[in-house]
């Protein structure tokens, strides 16, 4: 028996098989964010893993299947990152609380090789830079601009394009902040640094958007 057909026999259902995905994920992750996408192969993976490359490919058909895996899981990450924005709550602190969640996970220390990786091959590839968009950006625009619908129908804010607003403000948030890292230029920014920038978001935000009073 082949070690393939070995593997695909010995597969097992349920909560090993799942222990065994995120391990093969996580090899793959360090391979990946190391080496890039054209730099690793399956067999650095699999020894990354700590498994045969024949299990490997139970569990993902090709490097590409497993790269798009990877991407999905670096969504569910950004997801459970993402705040609950409450409508009720007054714009300044939930800007805030949004703004720096953003930045925290756009910044955190392996997010710039996870960016920097899918943007080499994204041209290439555009299903895996549209599934990274859509699984990181997109969800964080959503969210932000279902806050701020509500806030201009209160009256509180002028906006006539929410999704655009809400781009607005996140790459205010960025500003010499994410592409400094994602460039190596400079680390991580510090907590007292992206509060900061997140400050100056918000006034610029506001100095657009805010209402006067008549």
């Amino acid at each position: 028996m082949t070690d393939l057909a070995t593997a695909k026999a010995s597969a097992l259902p349920g909560e090993e098989e799942s222990s065994k995905r995120r391990q093969i994920l996580d090899g793959a992750r360090s391979i990946f964010m190391t080496l890039g996408f054209d730099g690793a192969s399956m067999g650095e993976i699999a020894k990354a893993a700590g498994v045969s490359k024949g299990t490997l490919y139970v569990y993902f058909s090709d490097k590409n299947a497993l790269f798009q895996a990877m991407v999905e899981e670096i969504g569910y990450i950004h997801r459970a990152a993402t705040v609950d924005l409450d409508p009720r709550e007054d714009i300044v602190p939930t800007l805030r609380l949004f703004g720096t969640a953003y930045m925290n996970v756009l910044c955190q220390p392996q997010g710039g090789s996870a960016v920097r990786t899918v943007m080499a091959i994204a041209e290439r590839m555009p299903e895996i830079g549209r599934r990274y968009y859509g699984f990181i950006v997109s969800g964080w625009i959503s969210k932000l601009a279902a806050y701020l619908e509500v806030q201009a129908a209160q009256g509180r804010l002028a906006i006539d394009d929410y999704e655009l607003a809400a781009s607005q403000f996140m790459l205010t948030c960025q500003a010499t902040l994410f592409l400094p890292f994602v460039f190596q230029a400079t680390p991580a920014p510090s907590p007292d640094r992206i509060a900061n920038v997140v400050e100056s978001a918000i006034r610029m935000f506001l100095g657009a958007y805010q209402t006067r009073p008549t």
